[in-house]
């Protein structure tokens, strides 16, 4: 399905044939462009980026590169092709024709996930807006810039399904995802973690790595959706999503190879004074930004999820590959319990468990990476290993929420916490360390002493390669 540029809005959806719809976006359009000049990349939108376009939604051969202005960049309406005779796989309409219109009983269901969805998407270019100023290499500048682009595509997605199938509230909806702000006081972003300052690249790579990991499950997700707009949607999304895990999982473990080399460089020594990370630091972001993300997936028992894979509008993680029981309304799933004073296990159904079940598989596969981490660590011969903290640590959200655990889940009193909270939580002191280190070293070939180059460039060119042009 090749996607129309020549369109004013480029699309892979017919969009001229509903001049109504088209007329809409077409409103809508330049209100994101003020949003994008607003709260996009700082200081950057004359700036030449070598960014992936792209050009079809096949799995082969998709994506174009080239150099482009960020303002000029063709955001647009792209949906994998239409699966002739698909049936919805699971819930209480499992086996029927998936929904191409909304039905009507769960209008307000669906709308509501489509909005939370979308909400997180300009939240990050936001949050990130920034870090322009800090790069560590033109590398690095490219892959902000290309995370923030298809964020702002992402939106356009959602924005797309809000106009064509929710009508005025649907535009509406779609007028508020500009008008709320990362971090405001009054209008914030839905969701709290897509509120919280991304102020220096370690955190960057922190987020791409665990933040856009939530969404890549949550796309899952979504992806199984008896809507079969919001399906395909999401499918292609997911497809865009990739680079942007890479980001953050090469990132980590970029910085984690610079430490090590600077650690056996200067046997001894605080790193500090020699302009790299400690892994201690590393590790304390990991469980910053580990457990925040944690609380994405909600309450680990939930009427809502209940009612969401019911109605057939959100599955679980590859619904149709991994499982076999698509209806799920008399399985149990057992899950840890907290009462307030004592831990144990108990079982739920299934049906109101599948926040946990998707909490689940993002854990096992943040796990996966985090072993790639300590391979580098290891190879470098310094006896120290990243870890996750356990799913009861620092939550907000859900069982766990209003009591406090420290890092191996076992539960301790809120003074046990403070008193322990500076080892296991970055300080103050730690942050005002880790942005002094944030100088901007973007000279083409060049990069900042507190990360290693990446292993090859992008789509074939060298480090050294020329990725942003002024």
């Amino acid at each position: 399905m090749a996607i129309n540029y020549s369109e004013k809005i480029p699309n892979n959806v017919d969009l001229a044939s509903d001049r109504r719809l088209q007329r809409a976006l077409e409103k809508w359009q330049p209100h994101y462009l003020d949003w994008w000049e607003e709260t996009g990349p700082t200081d950057f939108n004359n700036h030449e980026i070598y960014l992936r376009t792209a050009i079809s939604v096949e799995r082969e051969g998709w994506a174009h590169f080239g150099h482009v202005k960020m303002p000029d960049y063709r955001w647009g309406i792209f949906l994998t092709p239409s699966e002739k005779g698909r049936k919805i796989g699971f819930g209480d309409h499992k086996d029927e024709d998936a929904w191409q219109e909304v039905p009507g009983e769960y209008r307000n269901n669906l709308k509501r996930l489509i909005v939370t969805q979308a909400d997180t998407e300009p939240a990050s270019v936001e949050q990130q807006r920034l870090l322009g100023h800090t790069a560590p290499s033109l590398y690095d500048l490219r892959n902000l810039f290309q995370v923030n682009v298809e964020e702002g595509r992402h939106l356009w997605a959602m924005v797309y399904l809000l106009h064509s199938y929710f009508g005025k509230d649907g535009r509406e909806e779609a007028d508020e995802l500009l008008a709320r702000r990362s971090g405001h006081a009054d209008h914030p972003r839905i969701l709290t973690t897509f509120n919280e300052p991304v102020e220096d690249w370690l955190s960057m790579f922190m987020f791409t790595m665990f933040t856009d990991r939530d969404g890549k499950y949550q796309l899952l997700a979504l992806a199984e959706s008896g809507f079969d707009p919001l399906a395909r949607s999401c499918k292609f999304m997911l497809t865009e999503e990739a680079h942007h895990l890479f980001v953050g999982q090469t990132g980590i473990s970029r910085v984690i190879q610079r430490s090590c080399e600077v650690m056996n460089e200067n046997p001894g020594a605080d790193i500090r004074e020699y302009g790299a990370i400690p892994l201690e630091l590393i590790q304390k972001w990991v469980y910053r930004w580990f457990s925040s993300c944690l609380d994405l997936f909600g309450a680990e028992v939930s009427s809502n999820s209940a009612t969401f894979f019911g109605q057939g509008l959100k599955g679980r993680a590859f619904e149709m590959r991994d499982h076999t029981d698509h209806d799920a309304s008399e399985a149990g799933f057992s899950i840890d319990s907290w009462d307030g004073k004592t831990l144990g296990r108990e079982e739920v159904p299934l049906r109101n468990a599948m926040n946990e079940v998707l909490r689940e598989d993002y854990i096992r596969d943040i796990e996966r990476h985090v072993k790639t981490w300590n391979k580098v660590i290891e190879k470098a011969g310094v006896d120290f290993e990243v870890h996750l903290p356990h799913n009861r640590f620092n939550r907000i959200v859900g069982l766990y929420s209003g009591a406090r655990f420290d890092v191996d889940g076992n539960p301790i009193t809120e003074e046990a916490f403070v008193a322990q909270r500076d080892k296991w939580l970055p300080t103050d002191a730690d942050l005002t360390f880790v942005k002094s280190l944030m100088v901007q070293c973007i000279e083409p070939g060049k990069i900042a002493g507190w990360i290693s180059p990446p292993s090859k460039g992008i789509n074939g060119n060298p480090f050294e390669f020329e990725y942003v042009r002024a």
